[in-house]
């Protein structure tokens, strides 16, 4: 029932959004030099790989720098990166991995395959499902840049406690899995992002 609901909602939402993901990709193209598409090797379900899209929102060869985005002194991300990342417009494209099968709306955000080879065998669990747009771990750190950009060794923060802690409440949702719990995550990542609009204002 989960996979219809993603295909109904992408096939939905890519119709709906398209004049917008039009208008952000003309922006990035005119804003900065590289594709207005980002693809990136990331680890999904039963542990294979595939390309997630994302908007891009780096100067082209930033990921080749390192893997984690520091708050708002990380002089890759560009001007309207910025934006893009802080209401979460960048995973937009993904609603086409969601449409190819790769993904789900609802599910465990997908790790680079240099955190998956640090997974214990019970974190491996994560991997039991598809990877989602959105899960209670990006809700719960969705300022997980600002806080990274706080520390002295961002990796070693990552690694050691924003990260188990992220798959954590992964395996939480996989024993809870529902369509209430999916529905559940969908409307409160709507209202973080609806929110920050609020309180920007």
């Amino acid at each position: 029932m989960i996979r219809v609901l993603d295909v109904f909602i992408s096939v939905i939402g890519i119709l709906l959004l398209s004049p917008l993901l039009l208008i952000i990709g003309i922006l990035i193209k005119l804003t900065s030099n590289g594709p207005f598409l980002y693809k990136q090797e990331r680890v999904g379900h039963f542990n294979s790989d595939f390309k997630v899209f994302k908007f891009r929102t780096m100067k082209v060869n930033s990921d080749k720098l390192g893997l984690l985005t520091l708050g708002g002194r990380d002089p890759r991300v560009t001007r309207i990166g910025y934006f893009l990342r802080k209401y979460k417009l960048d995973e937009l494209p993904q609603l086409f991995n969601v449409l190819f099968g790769q993904m789900s709306l609802v599910g465990p955000r997908p790790e680079v395959r240099k955190y998956v080879d640090m997974y214990t065998i019970e974190q491996m669990r994560v991997l039991s499902i598809r990877p989602g747009i959105t899960d209670w771990a990006s809700i719960e750190y969705s300022d997980e840049n600002v806080i990274l950009g706080s520390v002295s060794d961002p990796d070693k923060m990552y690694e050691l406690e924003i990260m188990p802690a992220k798959i954590d409440l992964n395996i939480k949702y996989i024993e809870n899995k529902s369509i209430k719990e999916y529905f559940k995550i969908l409307y409160f990542t709507f209202y973080k992002i609806v929110s920050k609009k609020k309180n920007k204002k």
